[in-house]
């Protein structure tokens, strides 16, 4: 019994600091480095290459055994990658493969450019006053709170007054 709950509390930790990436990052460093390397056809250790980080603290982070990338360099490379797999459909393989490289050069600030959680859910929020009425977001939290507890909390927050 002792290993399993071994086991539970490894896989809380992990989800743990799954969360905390989506808090600082906006999305895990997985789903961003997915996106990267599926779009730019990276493995995951040219990745890690252009990020200039080694290849085990990349695996560290992208599967929550570590929250947050420690050198404040690696993010705007992110950043440019994130941007570049974006505009990879319009370049040819050179030019991907050309600005894959320059990458590990880039210089920046310390700032992801990606959105806090706050900031999402008070997008949100604002898209949800935009889309409907205060009585028509009451009704609707209404009908999902048996099944949908915290979006119904969402749509009161959205409602007149705070809900």
């Amino acid at each position: 019994m002792a290993a399993n709950e071994g086991e539970e509390s490894v896989a809380d930790d992990l989800e743990s600091n799954l969360d905390r990436q989506r808090e600082l990052y906006g999305e895990t460093l997985r789903d961003l480095a997915d996106r990267v390397m599926s779009a730019l056809d990276l493995t995951q250790g040219r990745l890690a290459e252009a990020l200039g980080l080694s290849a085990p603290m990349l695996s560290q982070l992208l599967s929550g055994r570590r929250v947050k990338i420690g050198n404040p360099a690696v993010v705007p490379r992110l950043q440019a990658l994130l941007e570049l797999a974006e505009e990879a459909p319009s370049l040819t393989r050179e030019q991907v493969a050309s600005r894959v490289a320059a990458a590990h050069d880039v210089q920046g600030t310390f700032t992801t450019g990606m959105t806090t959680r706050d900031e999402r859910r008070a997008g949100a929020l604002d898209v949800l006053r935009a889309t409907a009425s205060g009585p028509e977001l009451l009704d609707a939290a209404r009908l999902l709170d048996e099944k949908h507890p915290r979006l119904a909390a969402l749509l009161r927050e959205a409602g007149p007054a705070g809900g």
